[in-house]
């Protein structure tokens, strides 16, 4: 049974696709904003996200909102890191592969965690210590023992380009012995899909902590780990993320650390 923050969440989730959903057929009109260079916002990525914090504090006010787009608001112990719209750029074009991602913090660590695919209309749902669900389906991370014959997900780091060339390097040494790589657009989902063992891994640098936060926990409920790229836990506030099962992170981790020019004793 879902703890009563996830139900808050699963609902304001719900609601904020509603206005994601009322704008796919007239992508043409929607107004865009650049942030910086080839990272943009719409109003739809706002007013989603302004339901989003609507819900959430009608329910919990006294909780503080750590948002994309609106940044902190209040201050708690527990704090709600939001996405609205994660993967806006495929959004835009009409690539139907967005979430929106929820997820709550407790003294910075994630404890509750919703991620929804309005396109397949996917629920993925997680509480700490009562497993990860996707529709009510138990998730399990993939079981793969290497990165031999592995199907891994990264993104590329088009917000610090400087890093393009250290991060070809590692994707060279992982096609090496992987079947093949996924570049999808969704960080989010990227983690759903690692928890669900739909993929075996994935990598990206980069990212905002609405990106992670949920499927972080996902991640974990379903078995798997995270670490950022020097092999710790604190990759919220670094912005780096590995994730799989204990034996691929740590072979994905040690690719990272050999062809960026860290050390390590083995590159797995």
């Amino acid at each position: 049974m879902r703890k009563p923050a996830v139900n808050v969440a699963v609902s304001a989730a719900r609601k904020a696709a509603h206005v994601i959903l009322r704008y796919i057929n007239r992508l043409d009109s929607i107004k865009v904003e650049e942030k910086r260079r080839y990272d943009f916002v719409t109003e739809v990525d706002r007013l989603a996200e302004a339901e989003l914090v609507r819900e959430l504090k009608r329910a919990y006010p006294d909780h503080a909102i750590l948002a994309e787009e609106g940044g902190a608001q209040g201050s708690s112990r527990f704090v709600w890191c939001i996405d609205p719209l994660d993967g806006t750029s495929n959004f835009l074009r009409g690539l139907p592969h967005f979430a929106i991602s929820i997820a709550l913090l407790e003294d910075g660590h994630p404890i509750h965690a919703v991620i929804y695919d309005p396109m397949r209309e996917e629920l993925y749902t997680a509480s700490k210590g009562s497993g990860a669900y996707v529709n009510d389906r138990k998730l399990r991370v993939a079981q793969r023992k290497s990165l031999e014959g592995a199907l891994l997900a990264t993104g590329f780091p088009f917000r610090q380009r400087e890093h393009l060339p250290a991060h070809l390097r590692v994707v060279r040494s992982v096609l090496a012995d992987a079947e093949d790589l996924r570049r999808t657009g969704s960080a989010a989902l990227d983690l759903a899909y690692v928890a669900a063992g739909r993929l075996d891994g994935f990598w990206e640098m980069g990212l905002g902590p609405w990106d992670m936060a949920a499927g972080v926990l996902l991640v974990r409920e379903a078995g798997g780990i995270c670490r950022d790229f020097e092999g710790e836990e604190e990759f919220l506030s670094r912005g780096s993320i590995v994730a799989g099962n204990v034996r691929v992170c740590a072979q994905l981790l040690g690719r990272i650390k050999a062809k960026t020019g860290k050390p390590t004793e083995s590159e797995g």
